[in-house]
């Protein structure tokens, strides 16, 4: 007997150590790094058949009572050490650390709906812009959490998968790297046996975004109105399936569910059918790292709060109002091919943040802005161009330095004079020097003129006789001078007898670069009294590279009597003439020949 009692105690203190046990905190799925939006549960283990506890976060008591606690969308607020307590005992603390941020592989459901019949399936797609070697997906489906083995190529960025059928309420996938220190984002899919489901985005409603509920049939597309509640109250009714909330706030949380009137192809006659969906919870999270997009010209891609970004992935809705994802799209800054509505989000190592905010894109003014700037800056490169030229042309005159002027003789009775005829586009100042010959009758016979000069250097000498007859024209010369050395000189001489009417004197036009000291250039005219327009001569000579001691003389001699007798005259133009060189031409007419 005593044997027994000592059995009997042995029970009852294993059973009562049992009921004295501390509560264990546990996750499901079991996630060690947790991101904004996933979804997981917490469950309290007791040890008994206890069907409540109470929660604690941060040390402060939570009202839920039931033993599995479920975030359905974490957010940083959900950070911080979770315990429960059962029977006056309490587990130990559970750290959570929500990540403001989403992971940097992808995982999204290129077939089906995040809301699906019961044994059907979806093909789901990942990718990881830093390779997929050594990943491997999971899935958790009725409390338990089993691996999905892809098979991949070593250099494969993304992967097609298709998971088993769907036979739960709710199923979630997500991926991992080997030692499962990177992930993806989960997706979450839901299954219903109703013809009618209402659609949502898999991803929760975010704070500030747009959402889109769609009401689906299966089977056909044939649906002549649709009617959306919220919470049990009606807050659409159209002909379109499609139900919008333009700006996402925390009041947009709540259950919704739609009821859709269609009928099928098939169907001849009959009243069409209405049936309503299942109810769906939706879940609004905040976006505490979310890029921001703006238009210039472009589009821009930002994000302040994001760390160490990297690079930027562009998205463009499709015609259901989904975000694709554009290939070969990094940079900051895009110009969109077309119009559509877009979106973009920042990358780094580690994560990457929300989408931004959907824009509106309309390509079709961009072509007109880029073609205002372009004409813009064609004109402001000319402009600046033609000024350049213009201080360049001031700066740099390279022209020659003597220019030939071009006379023009004007009649009035006695007082013929000439005039200068100035070529279009030449300067205004220091282009050309103007000599003004003409004297009345009373001045004194020596005339002088004044001889507009620029930039002449010092000992450069130039000297211009002239002397005439009551009624003859004097000489003329326009001398350009740049650049030439001392003891240079130029001496221009021109007789006319007195008497003679309209005798013409000599004209020369002489162009000098670079001569060097002691050149000397001497022209001489005469004419015999009393002789008529007697003309001098003429005679045009060119020399270049003319050795010393070379001398070059021309003579021309008219008879007397014969009109148009023509005198000597000479235009001299000399390059690169040494030293000793001389010119000297001579000229003689006969009196008595008409001009």
């Amino acid at each position: 007997m005593m044997g027994v009692k000592h059995l009997l105690l042995l029970a009852a203190s294993v059973l009562l150590a049992r009921c004295q046990q501390k509560p264990q905190v546990f996750m499901s799925p079991n996630l060690k790094q947790i991101f904004s939006g996933d979804l997981f549960y917490l469950s309290c283990d007791t040890g008994t058949g206890a069907n409540t506890v109470t929660w604690y976060l941060n040390n402060d008591p939570k009202p839920l009572k039931d033993k599995t606690w479920k975030i359905a969308v974490a957010a940083a607020k959900d950070s911080g050490s979770y315990k429960c307590e059962s029977n006056g005992l309490e587990s130990d603390s559970f750290p959570i650390d929500v990540q403001e941020y989403i992971p940097r592989a992808s995982l999204i459901i290129k077939t089906g709906q995040p809301v699906m019949r019961v044994g059907g399936s979806v093909i789901l797609q990942l990718e990881n812009e830093g390779g997929l070697q050594g990943w491997k997906c999971w899935v958790y489906r009725g409390h338990q959490t089993r691996r999905i083995v892809l098979r991949l190529k070593n250099d494969s960025k993304s992967l097609d998968f298709q998971p088993r059928s769907l036979n739960v309420p709710e199923t979630i996938f997500w991926c991992t790297d080997r030692l499962e220190q990177s992930r993806s984002n989960q997706i979450i899919v839901r299954t219903s046996e109703k013809d009618v489901s209402l659609e949502m985005y898999p991803l929760p409603a975010v704070a500030g975004e747009s959402l889109t509920l769609r009401c689906l049939v299966w089977g056909t597309d044939q649906i002549t109105r649709a009617v959306f509640y919220k919470d049990h109250v009606l807050i659409g009714d159209s002909n379109s399936p499609i139900y919008k909330v333009p700006d996402v706030t925390e009041n947009t949380e709540g259950t919704y569910k739609c009821n859709a009137t269609f009928t099928y192809k098939a169907r001849t006659a009959g009243q069409p059918y209405h049936v309503d969906s299942d109810h769906q919870l939706v879940f609004v999270q905040a976006a505490p790292m979310k890029a921001a997009l703006s238009e210039n010209i472009g589009l821009s891609c930002s994000c302040s709060r994001c760390p160490n970004i990297t690079s930027f992935h562009w998205y463009k809705n499709d015609d259901d109002g989904q975000p694709v994802m554009l290939p070969d799209k990094r940079e900051g800054f895009m110009m969109p091919k077309e119009s559509g509505s877009y979106a973009c989000r920042a990358v780094w190592e580690t994560g990457m943040s929300f989408l931004s905010k959907s824009h509106e894109y309309n390509s079709s003014i961009t072509p007109m802005i880029l073609v205002v700037l372009t004409v813009l800056l064609i004109l402001g490169l000319a402009a600046v161009a033609a000024a350049y030229f213009l201080w360049k042309k001031k700066r740099n005159v390279t022209g020659p330095i003597y220019e030939d002027v071009g006379m023009a003789l004007r009649e009035k009775g006695d007082d013929k004079y000439e005039s200068l005829q100035q070529s279009r586009g030449a300067q205004r100042e220091g282009e050309y020097d103007t000599l003004h010959p003409e004297a009345p009758e009373d001045k004194k016979e020596n005339k002088y003129e004044a001889l507009k000069k620029g930039e002449m250097k010092e000992g450069v000498y130039h000297t211009i006789g002239m002397e005439g007859a009551a009624g003859g024209t004097g000489g003329y010369e326009a001398l350009r001078k740049e650049g030439v050395k001392a003891e240079v000189y130029h001496t221009l001489g021109k007789e006319g007898t007195a008497g003679g009417a309209g005798g013409a004197g000599g004209y020369e036009a002489l162009r000098k670069e670079g001569v060097k000291a002691e050149v000397y250039h001497t022209l001489g005219k005469e004419g015999t009294a009393g002789e008529a327009g007697g003309a001098g001569g003429y005679e045009a000579l060119r020399k270049e590279g003319v050795k010393a001691e070379v001398y070059h003389t021309l003579g021309k001699e008219g008879t007397a009597g014969e009109a148009g007798g023509a005198g000597g005259y000479e235009a001299l133009r000399k390059e690169g003439v040494k030293e000793g060189v001389y010119h000297t031409l001579g000229m003689e007419g006969v009196g008595g020949g008409e001009g």
